[in-house]
């Protein structure tokens, strides 16, 4: 039997992908721990509160233009053919007066337009103005960017650079953010060693892999040490890290001899789904112990790294008062055919390429959930819903780039 035939065994129910993460999601309690930071410390982190602007910008009436600051009732009439002539001074304006001014310079007292640089020319201490231009051309006024005491963002919000740049402008130095979400990543299996592998052992990669992306999606992880498949053991580092928001199991999720976290976490708590329709990674489970959510992911590298995607992600988002961004996508022509088994929904890994314009993508030919080349070197997947059988042969299709995804 193949990686994927031997992980589905045991599993003739199968919960649908939407309703496993419906489930497990409502299941799951946003922490309330907040923190206020310098905004520097602030890129990608949530904010816990509403900001609104302390101060209007621009804080003064402001050149929109380099030009000469006048009043524009004295540039009525001014033509190419017959301009109007006025004064130079430094300011403030006066009837028939201009003062130069750049862009962004305050409006000097008196004037109320801003005629154009290209519009002007100098003839000694006189200036020439060919445009005539109406009351508030040309001119920036107070709050035009932002106004005193307009609400920028909500609560949940998930703070940008440009975010920053703005906030900064209107006088906001520090923010209330939510602490980021904490996650116990614990990986079983008494075959697993950290390097040189005997015959029988494999190196572990499934928690180094799941912390770093639970660190990639705003959490802060704890890489725990290999626990052996033993029911004892499990409960103890299961127990250890339920002080976290959320627990992560790698391995003995399915219904083997030796897969004891599923029975472990229901004598603890309870499991919510055990057996969801996706593939590869059938064999995943969801669970609560004392109102922390445990994740139970399959010991196989690609069914590992799908489920952490399809239902970490989200659990952990939702534990730290995250917004859950979807993933960046592409569309491509598929250069080969993908089947689907109906009723499951497929995940096939794909290599993007372009040609003369066009882009397309390869489905790996390495498909096997215990396969972790086939994710670490594709560009992507391709979703294939429950309804369909798969996808054909120069279909264009979206393909997800999953590993992008904050």
């Amino acid at each position: 039997m193949s990686h994927d035939d031997l992980e589905h065994a045991g599993f003739k129910d199968r919960t649908r992908v939407d309703e496993a993460l419906e489930t497990i999601c409502e299941a799951v309690s946003a922490h309330d721990r907040t923190e206020r930071v310098a905004l520097g410390r602030a890129d990608g982190r949530t904010l816990a509160e509403r900001v609104v602007a302390p101060a209007p910008v621009p804080g003064y009436d402001r050149a929109a233009m380099d030009g000469y600051a006048v009043r524009a009732e004295d540039t009525f009439g001014a033509t190419g053919r017959s301009p109007t002539v006025l004064r130079e001074s430094e300011g403030p304006v006066t009837p028939g007066e201009a003062v130069r001014v750049h862009t962004g310079s305050d409006l000097p007292e008196g004037a109320d337009a801003v005629v154009m640089i290209e519009e002007t020319e100098r003839v000694g201490d006189e200036l020439e103005v060919f445009d005539a231009v109406a009351e508030g051309e040309n001119v920036g006024e107070v709050g035009e960017d932002v106004a005193e005491g307009a609400e920028l963002y909500e609560p949940g919000h998930r703070i940008r650079p440009s975010d920053l740049g703005l906030l900064k402008s209107v006088g906001v130095d520090q923010v209330s953010v939510y602490e980021p979400p904490t996650i116990g990543v614990i990986p079983t299996g008494e075959e697993l060693v950290q390097r040189d592998p005997d015959p029988g052992e494999v190196i572990e990669t499934n928690g180094l892999t799941v912390s770093r992306l639970a660190d990639r999606w705003g959490g802060v992880p704890s890489y725990r040490n290999v626990v052996d498949d033993d029911p004892n053991a499990i409960r103890a580092a299961i127990q250890r890290d339920l002080a976290k928001d959320v627990v992560v199991t790698t391995g003995g999720s399915s219904v083997g001899e030796r897969d004891y976290t599923p029975e472990v976490v229901d004598e603890l708590g309870e499991v919510l789904v055990h057996g969801v329709a996706l593939k590869p990674g059938h064999p995943v489970a969801l669970g609560v112990v004392e109102d922390t959510p445990v994740v139970m992911l399959p010991g196989y590298p690609v069914a590992c790294i799908i489920n952490a995607v399809q239902f970490l992600r989200p659990v952990l988002k939702r534990a730290g008062n995250m917004p859950v961004p979807s993933h960046p996508t592409v569309e491509a022509r598929l250069e080969r055919k993908i089947s689907s088994e109906p009723g499951t929904r497929t995940f096939a890994r794909v290599r993007l390429h372009e040609d003369e314009g066009e882009r397309t993508a390869e489905p790996t030919r390495a498909s096997g959930s215990g396969v972790l080349s086939s994710v670490a070197l594709a560009d992507g997947w391709v979703v294939v819903p429950e309804g369909r059988e798969g996808y054909d042969a120069g279909e264009t299709v979206p393909v997800e780039n999953w590993e992008w995804s904050a």
